[in-house]
């Protein structure tokens, strides 16, 4: 396999020399082109600080990420916006979506920053929102469909313009089990039709049981990771319940 994402000896830390917080403690992780990671742990253990930093969202204290064979971690400001923009997606549990633009605007924004003709970026829209079931909702406003929907337009907003790697923090964090399981479904069949890579972070065993492979974070270091391979996704639900009463504290 081809590796999209490794991040070598990652720290981060917060706070001064006199009151430092040390919240990653030297992780390693390395991510192929098409899988879906998820990323786990008990509260405070660090995996969203890990998704930030692997996401340009925060900056490392010390170690070297790259995504598609770039390493992001040596940018200036400049250069990582416009490699955000070409190389990753995003999906955010409160959906961000801009209440004053419609469905499809909001799904083609990245497109319109890339300054993408109208005519591609419409079949582009076509194509990603009859996979995610928003077509129909295209002229509505956020205001106006359910949580799913909202965040389904957010995913769709996170595959439009085919970034390397898709991020995920919580994605369902907000929405009902059906909801969840209707976008949970979605991106899997996305990360098997097209092979985009997703890495997710979240506290629910029933979303990581969609994930080809799940990640524990614990006290800022990596405790133990789960592959699903031939597994059925019950089997592999209830491996990672017993890994997450191990690890204690999963409770958020």
């Amino acid at each position: 396999m081809n590796a999209i994402l490794e991040a070598s000896k990652i720290y981060k830390s917060y706070g001064n020399k006199f009151n430092r917080q040390e919240v990653l403690k030297g992780i390693d992780l390395q991510v192929d082109k098409g899988e879906f990671v998820g990323i786990m742990g008990p509260s405070g253990s660090g995996k969203t600080t890990l998704l930030n930093v692997l996401s340009s969202i925060d900056k490392v204290s010390l170690g070297s990420i790259k995504i598609e064979g770039k390493t992001f971690t040596e940018m200036k400001e400049k250069e990582l916006a416009e490699f955000r923009k070409r190389h990753l997606g995003f999906i955010f549990q409160d959906y961000n979506l801009l209440d004053t633009l419609t469905v499809k605007e909001n799904v083609l924004l990245p497109l319109s920053i890339q300054n993408v003709p109208k005519k591609e970026a419409d079949a582009k829209f076509q194509r990603i929102a009859t996979d995610l079931g928003i077509f129909e909702l295209k002229d509505k406003y956020p205001n106006e469909i359910s949580g799913g929907q909202k965040q389904r337009t957010s995913a769709a907003r996170a595959f439009i313009h085919d970034p390397g790697i898709i991020f995920a923090d919580e994605p369902t964090g907000a929405l009902d089990s059906k909801s969840a399981s209707d976008l949970l479904n979605k991106l899997s069949e996305l990360n098997r039709k097209i092979q985009s890579t997703i890495v997710m972070v979240t506290h629910d065993p029933v979303a990581a049981s969609f994930c080809s492979r799940v990640v524990f974070i614990k006290d800022g270091q990596i405790y133990t990771q789960l592959i699903k391979g031939e597994e059925t996704r019950q089997d592999f639900f209830n491996g990672i319940m017993r890994t997450q009463g191990v690890l204690g504290g999963v409770q958020e």
